[in-house]
């Protein structure tokens, strides 16, 4: 019992760093992790994290947020755009500067994704549903992260936020920019990640359940 309790946690651990491996691939080649549009970066880079919690558990599931997190840390200091600071407590753009709070925004939300996911896949599966919750887990670990982000930054840069816009947008009006955020680029982003994180966790789960 003992052998095989470790040999799973070092399979475990293997297939945990291929999944930071591809984190760290999607996060330093264009396009494939995040996708600018407008201010900021469309990203896909949740779906491995997704795929990497439904696949082994919430523990590893917060540890590739985590890494995900340091991922965009990197990436939002070394590769900036208008909003960088909202990410990294190291860049200043255009006179408004990150710090601790950058912290919250670039970390908080990535952990909750794959706490998130794996919770509601393994309560559809519970019930018996489980493809179902391979979809919904998806969905909203993406939305965990679209709303997280989008509300941190509010809380803690609403008017830097504002002022980094090419046309600068008064502070009262950014609650409504940010649900049309949301419930635009926020819902395609969630759509694409239950697809993908159906498609892929259901393959990988089959695999599994053959060996």
């Amino acid at each position: 019992m003992e052998k095989h309790k470790k040999s799973k946690n070092t399979q475990n651990m293997v297939l945990m760093s291929v999944f930071a491996a591809i984190i760290a691939i999607q996060t330093v080649v264009p396009f494939l992790g995040f996708i600018p549009v407008g201010v900021m970066n469309a990203t896909i880079v949740h779906i491995t994290v997704i795929i990497g919690a439904v696949m082994l558990g919430p523990y590893y599931g917060a540890c590739l947020g985590l890494f995900f997190g340091l991922a965009s840390m990197w990436k939002n200091t070394f590769m900036p755009n208008a909003t960088s600071f909202c990410f990294s407590p190291f860049i200043s753009v255009g006179g408004f500067h990150g710090g601790y709070k950058s912290i919250i925004v670039c970390f908080v939300p990535r952990i909750l994704i794959g706490i998130v996911a794996y919770y509601v896949y393994k309560a559809f599966k519970n019930s018996n549903h489980e493809k179902t919750g391979l979809a919904a887990a998806g969905a909203l670990g993406s939305m965990v992260n679209t709303i997280f982000v989008m509300l941190f930054i509010y809380l803690l840069f609403r008017n830097e936020y504002s002022g980094s816009m090419k046309n600068p947008l008064p502070v009262e009006h950014l609650p409504m920019y940010i649900v049309g955020i949301i419930g635009t680029q926020g819902i395609l982003e969630a759509v694409v990640s239950s697809l993908i994180t159906f498609a892929v966790s259901n393959a990988l789960i089959k695999y599994k359940n053959s060996m």
